[in-house]
């Protein structure tokens, strides 16, 4: 068998960019749910493993359907910032990867950190090394002087703490981006429920402008075409246009509603 080369983070060149990566939140936990997904065309998904029932086997098998669209580039949403959760994601091959609750600048050194090897010259990070579905079982042999560079990371700002830590967090050696969670940042501001309130989104475009200043990507999620719009408008780097479940409500729900009317008249 012949070694091949480390595989390169299509989604982290892209960040660098001037188009907005449009992509979709996928929930469902499920491969053939993706691949349906995946076949619609967006730049990006992202498996959740926060909110969503995944674990490691059923983000493995979501990204087994996926690698055959590489148009469509897989993103995994880590549950926690424990390092060996994100040991765990990487060495299944995951290239970029979400992290919530980023606080502190520290907690985004120690996420930067626990993606990274190692290297020779001491410096890298604390990620352990071992022969996994990322290097291909070792047949890409420079993976683990090549990997780092791949690796993308996305830190969450979601709440009140993280806006005011934000310039240090964005200007973090290492994060390459920061995604905000309008929904939790709503709620940590006074208006849970409500991510649309004037001062959330004034909030949100005070995050994009600094994260901007300090040369990394930003992102975040929207159900609303309006919003996103406005979103692409102002230059975020990549936005989730959409949730796979709330699709798939809403189109049920409509389809159940069309026929209301439809009954004979008896």
């Amino acid at each position: 068998m012949t070694p091949s080369p480390t595989p390169t983070n299509a989604f982290k060149q892209r960040l660098r960019g001037s188009s907005c990566q449009i992509g979709l939140w996928l929930s469902l936990a499920n491969p053939y749910s993706a691949e349906v997904c995946a076949l619609a065309g967006f730049d990006w998904v992202l498996i959740d493993g926060e909110h969503a029932p995944n674990d490691l086997r059923s983000i493995l098998a979501q990204l087994h359907v996926l690698a055959g669209y590489p148009h469509t580039q897989a993103l995994v949403r880590v549950p926690n910032q424990r390092s060996d959760t994100l040991k765990q994601v990487l060495d299944l091959g995951v290239q970029t990867v979400v992290v919530p609750m980023v606080d502190t600048p520290e907690q985004a050194a120690a996420l930067v950190a626990a993606c990274r090897y190692p290297q020779d010259d001491g410096g890298g990070g604390i990620r352990g090394v071992a022969g996994a579905r990322a290097s291909r079982w070792g047949m890409h042999p420079r993976y683990v002087h090549e990997a780092n560079e791949q690796v993308c990371l996305v830190v969450q700002a979601e709440t009140g703490t993280s806006l005011e830590n934000l310039d240090a967090i964005a200007a973090t050696p290492g994060v390459d981006g920061v995604f905000i969670g309008p929904s939790d940042l709503s709620a940590s501001l006074g208006h849970v429920g409500d991510p649309g309130h004037p001062n959330v989104q004034s909030a949100i475009d005070d995050a994009v402008a600094r994260v901007q200043r300090a040369g990394k990507a930003v992102g975040i999620l929207s159900t609303n075409d309006d919003q996103t719009r406005h979103y692409v408008q102002r230059g975020m780097n990549f936005i989730a246009a959409g949730l796979d479940t709330r699709l798939l409500l809403q189109s049920a729900s409509a389809l159940a509603r069309r026929f209301d009317d439809a009954q004979p008249t008896r």
